[in-house]
């Protein structure tokens, strides 16, 4: 299955309007989100980091990323903001103000 982000915005919006009752408050939304980013932690630290995983931590990577574009696709929508639209500003302005930075930085041309 492939879908844009917009249509992602739309299922999550339908979805919510007939399961969900309605959509949580930003503040609370934005509690979540910190709560997923924290799951995801969790796991990097735990698969490519040195801590070790516990008898009982879930460790499904993909499900808890899936997670946290659910809850910011939700605060998106509920604020208003076209995800599409941010995503191509966001990656204008990246690549007028840092398209020599990363090329030109000597810590990322290292021969390793």
């Amino acid at each position: 299955m492939s879908m844009t982000i917009k249509e992602a915005q739309e299922r999550i919006d339908a979805w919510i309007k007939e399961y969900g009752v309605r959509y949580f408050n930003e503040l609370t939304n934005m509690a979540i989100l910190t709560e997923e980013v924290g799951e995801v932690a969790r796991i990097m630290a735990r698969k490519y980091g040195e801590q070790s995983f516990k008898e009982n931590d879930k460790c499904e990577l993909s499900d808890e990323l899936a997670d946290v574009l659910w809850v910011l696709i939700c605060i998106a929508n509920q604020t208003g903001i076209d995800l599409t639209e941010a995503l191509q500003k966001n990656l204008d302005k990246k690549t007028k103000r840092d398209n020599k930075r990363h090329i030109n930085n000597p810590k990322l041309n290292r021969d390793e």
